[in-house]
């Protein structure tokens, strides 16, 4: 089987636009959060090197290890995210006509689910963190790539909610109370960090009059 990373953009759009339900909005947050995590390093990596801003140096360094880490984890969910969907398809299709045929059906589909509700979480995790070092990008970097981090800012939000929505439409599948709870406080907890980020980064951006 191909790996939609290794697709050209056309290529892959296109796989999103197809009739399949596979790959969908997952693998399509994952590759946002990639985008996101890219942009990051490359506004670093304009900054590092440039005397005006040598005192964001060793920072901005930092950020580019850490966004290329990133970048690097988010474009395996992208290809994780829609296997982790098709693992719940071929759950479904298990035989259930003896009793242990049912009982081993349904703990296929809910570990199939339970994969299906991690990966998505992984990508909202590995966003959030990216997106948490973009105000300090924002401010620091090189105001020449000002646009740059904002969009960055932009693709990382989206991938963390994005994300999060697949994380809580699959909670109804999840047989454990406890888990799914877990699951839940853990995408609020995700969800109020990437707002707290993204809003500062909006906010440097007004100062530097890229957005209205």
């Amino acid at each position: 089987m191909s790996q939609l990373v290794d697709l050209s953009v056309t290529g892959f759009t296109s796989a999103l636009a197809s009739e399949a339900p596979a790959p969908g909005g997952g693998s399509a947050s994952a590759a946002a959060g990639a985008a996101g995590a890219a942009l990051l390093g490359m506004v670093a990596r304009l900054t590092v090197g440039k005397e005006k801003y040598k005192d964001a140096w060793e920072e901005m360094e930092n950020v580019a290890i850490h966004a290329d880490d990133i970048r690097t984890k988010l474009l395996e969910l992208v290809d994780e995210d829609t296997r982790s969907y098709d693992a719940i398809v071929a759950a479904r299709k298990l035989p259930k006509e003896t009793p242990e045929q049912k009982a081993s059906r349904q703990k296929a589909i809910d570990d199939a689910t339970f994969l299906a509700t991690t990966v998505p979480m992984q990508t909202a995790s590995f966003a959030c963190r990216a997106l948490s070092f973009a105000p300090a990008v924002a401010e620091k970097g090189n105001p020449n790539a000002a646009s740059d981090v904002f969009v960055a800012a932009l693709l990382l939000q989206t991938a963390v909610e994005g994300a999060l929505a697949n994380v809580r439409i699959n909670l109804p599948g999840i047989g454990d109370e406890g888990i799914a709870l877990g699951f839940r406080q853990d995408a609020d907890d995700l969800e109020k960090k990437a707002t707290e980020a993204s809003t500062k980064v909006r906010e440097a951006a007004k100062k530097k009059g890229i957005t209205g």
